[in-house]
């Protein structure tokens, strides 16, 4: 696929991981990817995307307008280029429209945001897991209270509590790239 930002984008393989690391680590670009990713719609245009993105960076809505500005000059001429060079979005430069692309999903993995005293999601489910297998060497050891359940019923109560977690997690996500993938 032609990039229309000079350069082929990449097929198949995945982003380096140094790749990843420089997309994230400049703050205009992750925020963008933030915003694109909780937006209601697919396409958004340039204007609106670094409204937002000016709006995070100085916790005023309306942003300035200088501020404004120079974010959308900077999106426009620098870092919405690079992510549409590396296929993490589509930027149309002449209709000033970005959306995302099926690579998004390489660099999400690395944006999951925990705030501060608070669990990741690996943490969360690591910590289901270990409760799961001590309450189930728990029953097999014969625990009062406990193995009176039965292992039948622990194991079925750990199965539903971690569908419910993972269905919890899906949906205040809202993860647009596993939804439209089912509506496709």
């Amino acid at each position: 696929m032609e990039s229309e930002h000079g350069g082929s984008k990449p097929e198949e393989s995945g982003l380096a991981q140094t790749e990843i690391h420089d997309v994230l680590r400049n703050d205009r670009r992750r925020l963008s990817l933030e915003c694109l990713r909780e937006a209601e719609e697919e396409r958004m245009s340039v204007r609106d995307l670094a409204e937002q993105v000016a709006t995070l960076e100085t916790g005023q809505d309306p942003a300035p307008r200088d501020k404004r500005q120079s974010v959308y000059v900077s999106l426009h001429q620098t870092h919405l280029p690079k992510l549409d060079q590396l296929g993490i979005v589509s930027y149309q430069s002449d209709a000033k429209v970005v959306e995302l692309e099926e690579r998004v999903r390489e660099v999400e993995v690395y944006m999951e945001i925990v705030p501060r005293y608070s669990l990741s999601w690996g943490e969360y489910y690591f910590a289901l897991g270990m409760l799961g297998m001590l309450t189930t060497i728990a029953v097999l050891l014969g625990v009062p209270g406990i193995a009176a359940a039965g292992i039948t019923v622990v194991a079925a109560a750990f199965f539903v509590l971690l569908m419910g977690s993972a269905t919890y997690q899906v949906y205040s996500q809202q993860d647009r790239v596993v939804f439209s993938r089912i509506r496709d």
